[in-house]
Protein backbone atom coordinates (compact mmCIF):
# COMPACT_ATOMS: atom_id res chain seq x y z
CA UNK A 1 0.00 0.00 0.00
CA UNK A 2 1.39 3.05 -0.91
CA UNK A 3 1.01 6.59 0.95
CA UNK A 4 -1.33 9.54 -0.50
CA UNK A 5 -0.79 12.99 0.39
CA UNK A 6 -4.43 13.71 0.29
CA UNK A 7 -5.16 11.24 3.12
CA UNK A 8 -4.47 13.99 6.34
CA UNK A 9 -7.02 16.37 4.34
CA UNK A 10 -9.49 13.90 3.69
CA UNK A 11 -9.60 13.31 7.53
CA UNK A 12 -9.91 16.67 8.19
CA UNK A 13 -12.50 17.71 5.70
CA UNK A 14 -14.75 14.40 6.31
CA UNK A 15 -14.15 13.99 10.15
CA UNK A 16 -13.15 10.54 9.25
CA UNK A 17 -10.24 8.22 9.87
CA UNK A 18 -8.30 6.81 7.41
CA UNK A 19 -8.92 3.36 9.03
CA UNK A 20 -12.68 4.48 8.61
CA UNK A 21 -12.53 4.87 5.12
CA UNK A 22 -10.29 2.15 4.22
CA UNK A 23 -13.41 0.13 6.34
CA UNK A 24 -15.83 1.47 4.23
CA UNK A 25 -14.26 1.08 0.86
CA UNK A 26 -13.93 -2.68 1.84
CA UNK A 27 -17.35 -2.85 2.86
CA UNK A 28 -18.33 -1.54 -0.49
CA UNK A 29 -15.96 -3.68 -2.80
CA UNK A 30 -14.20 -0.35 -3.93
CA UNK A 31 -11.10 -2.74 -5.08
CA UNK A 32 -13.13 -4.01 -7.94
CA UNK A 33 -15.15 -0.61 -8.52
CA UNK A 34 -14.27 2.34 -11.01
CA UNK A 35 -13.21 5.80 -10.26
CA UNK A 36 -16.56 7.07 -10.99
CA UNK A 37 -18.45 4.09 -9.14
CA UNK A 38 -16.14 5.13 -5.81
CA UNK A 39 -16.96 8.32 -5.82
CA UNK A 40 -20.13 8.06 -6.45
CA UNK A 41 -20.49 6.43 -3.03
CA UNK A 42 -18.38 8.43 -1.82
CA UNK A 43 -21.25 11.08 -2.76
CA UNK A 44 -24.01 8.82 -0.62
CA UNK A 45 -21.93 8.19 2.43
CA UNK A 46 -20.73 12.42 2.72
CA UNK A 47 -23.89 14.03 1.47
CA UNK A 48 -24.78 16.53 3.78
CA UNK A 49 -21.80 16.08 6.09
CA UNK A 50 -19.24 18.52 3.69
CA UNK A 51 -19.28 21.72 1.98
CA UNK A 52 -17.87 21.36 -1.46
CA UNK A 53 -19.13 17.64 -1.65
CA UNK A 54 -17.86 16.35 -5.23
CA UNK A 55 -14.89 17.63 -4.57
CA UNK A 56 -14.38 15.56 -1.66
CA UNK A 57 -15.66 13.33 -2.87
CA UNK A 58 -13.16 12.93 -5.79
CA UNK A 59 -10.33 13.63 -3.47
CA UNK A 60 -11.43 10.60 -1.51
CA UNK A 61 -11.60 7.92 -4.01
CA UNK A 62 -8.31 9.50 -5.57
CA UNK A 63 -6.78 9.11 -2.23
CA UNK A 64 -8.23 5.50 -1.55
CA UNK A 65 -6.88 4.75 -5.54
CA UNK A 66 -3.32 5.79 -4.63
CA UNK A 67 -3.70 4.01 -1.54
CA UNK A 68 -3.78 0.80 -2.93
CA UNK A 69 -1.48 1.50 -6.18
CA UNK A 70 -4.49 1.92 -8.42
CA UNK A 71 -2.55 5.37 -9.67
CA UNK A 72 0.06 7.43 -9.11
CA UNK A 73 -0.04 11.10 -7.88
CA UNK A 74 -1.37 13.26 -10.92
CA UNK A 75 -2.42 10.23 -12.59
CA UNK A 76 -6.42 10.21 -14.48
CA UNK A 77 -8.83 7.56 -14.13
CA UNK A 78 -7.88 6.78 -18.16
CA UNK A 79 -4.09 6.62 -17.37
CA UNK A 80 -2.92 9.98 -18.79
CA UNK A 81 -1.61 12.49 -16.35
CA UNK A 82 -2.49 15.93 -15.20
CA UNK A 83 -0.86 18.78 -13.54
CA UNK A 84 -1.43 22.56 -12.59
CA UNK A 85 0.08 25.47 -11.62
CA UNK A 86 -1.69 28.42 -10.24
CA UNK A 87 -1.12 32.19 -9.58
CA UNK A 88 -2.58 35.14 -7.34
CA UNK A 89 -2.61 38.53 -9.04
CA UNK A 90 -3.89 42.01 -7.93
CA UNK A 91 -6.47 41.68 -11.06
CA UNK A 92 -10.06 41.02 -11.20
CA UNK A 93 -11.53 37.88 -13.15
CA UNK A 94 -11.90 39.59 -16.47
CA UNK A 95 -9.13 42.06 -16.21
CA UNK A 96 -7.02 39.02 -15.58
CA UNK A 97 -8.52 36.73 -18.43
CA UNK A 98 -8.13 39.99 -20.47
CA UNK A 99 -4.37 40.12 -19.81
CA UNK A 100 -3.68 36.50 -20.39
CA UNK A 101 -5.16 35.99 -23.42
CA UNK A 102 -2.81 39.11 -24.58
CA UNK A 103 -0.31 37.49 -23.14
CA UNK A 104 -0.94 33.92 -24.48
CA UNK A 105 -1.43 35.34 -27.86
CA UNK A 106 2.06 36.42 -28.32
CA UNK A 107 4.08 34.30 -26.39
CA UNK A 108 6.15 31.91 -28.55
CA UNK A 109 6.54 29.55 -25.52
CA UNK A 110 2.75 29.40 -25.37
CA UNK A 111 2.45 28.90 -28.63
CA UNK A 112 4.89 26.25 -28.82
CA UNK A 113 2.51 24.13 -26.36
CA UNK A 114 -0.97 24.71 -27.83
CA UNK A 115 -2.14 24.55 -31.49
CA UNK A 116 -5.38 25.49 -33.30
CA UNK A 117 -8.03 27.75 -32.08
CA UNK A 118 -7.72 28.98 -28.33
CA UNK A 119 -11.86 29.28 -27.12
CA UNK A 120 -13.23 31.40 -24.56
CA UNK A 121 -16.03 30.90 -22.36
CA UNK A 122 -17.03 32.49 -18.88
CA UNK A 123 -19.57 32.59 -15.98
CA UNK A 124 -19.82 34.66 -13.05
CA UNK A 125 -17.58 32.02 -11.27
CA UNK A 126 -14.40 31.65 -13.41
CA UNK A 127 -13.23 32.93 -17.33
CA UNK A 128 -12.03 29.35 -19.03
CA UNK A 129 -9.46 29.52 -21.88
CA UNK A 130 -8.93 26.12 -23.46
CA UNK A 131 -6.60 25.03 -26.01
CA UNK A 132 -5.50 21.69 -27.82
CA UNK A 133 -1.67 21.26 -26.97
CA UNK A 134 0.68 19.39 -28.83
CA UNK A 135 1.03 15.60 -27.84
CA UNK A 136 -2.97 15.04 -27.68
CA UNK A 137 -2.64 17.17 -24.28
CA UNK A 138 -4.77 20.32 -23.84
CA UNK A 139 -4.43 23.10 -21.50
CA UNK A 140 -6.87 24.98 -19.62
CA UNK A 141 -6.53 28.39 -17.98
CA UNK A 142 -8.77 29.90 -15.59
CA UNK A 143 -9.73 32.86 -13.71
CA UNK A 144 -10.97 32.32 -10.66
CA UNK A 145 -12.29 35.44 -8.45
CA UNK A 146 -11.00 35.88 -4.91
CA UNK A 147 -13.05 37.36 -1.77
CA UNK A 148 -11.14 40.35 -1.85
CA UNK A 149 -12.00 41.22 -5.87
CA UNK A 150 -8.43 40.03 -7.41
CA UNK A 151 -8.38 36.97 -9.11
CA UNK A 152 -5.77 33.74 -9.55
CA UNK A 153 -5.07 32.12 -12.29
CA UNK A 154 -4.82 28.46 -12.77
CA UNK A 155 -3.48 26.51 -15.78
CA UNK A 156 -4.16 22.78 -16.13
CA UNK A 157 -2.31 20.45 -18.61
CA UNK A 158 -4.18 17.69 -18.97
CA UNK A 159 -3.37 14.25 -20.85
CA UNK A 160 0.74 13.63 -20.46
CA UNK A 161 1.22 9.86 -21.30
CA UNK A 162 3.81 9.79 -18.58
CA UNK A 163 5.11 11.27 -15.19
CA UNK A 164 8.27 12.40 -16.70
CA UNK A 165 6.35 14.10 -19.33
CA UNK A 166 4.00 15.79 -16.94
CA UNK A 167 6.63 17.03 -14.65
CA UNK A 168 8.20 18.87 -17.96
CA UNK A 169 4.89 20.14 -18.93
CA UNK A 170 4.39 21.74 -14.89
CA UNK A 171 7.88 23.43 -14.79
CA UNK A 172 7.04 24.82 -18.14
CA UNK A 173 4.16 26.13 -17.34
CA UNK A 174 5.79 27.88 -14.17
CA UNK A 175 8.26 29.25 -16.26
CA UNK A 176 5.36 30.97 -18.56
CA UNK A 177 3.09 32.01 -15.72
CA UNK A 178 5.86 33.47 -13.70
CA UNK A 179 6.21 35.77 -16.26
CA UNK A 180 3.29 36.42 -17.19
CA UNK A 181 2.48 37.73 -13.51
CA UNK A 182 5.96 39.73 -13.59
CA UNK A 183 4.84 41.25 -16.28
CA UNK A 184 1.17 42.61 -14.78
Amino acid sequence: MATSSRIQAVERATGRSWDDWLEYMARIGAPELTHHQIATAVIGELDGKVDNLGWWAQSTAVAYEQYIGRRIPGQRPDGTFQTSVSKSTSLGMEALMEAWTRFAAGNPDVDALVEGEVRVSGTENRITWRAKAREGESVIVISEPKKNGTASLVVQHLGSLTPERNEEAKELWRTIISGFVAGL
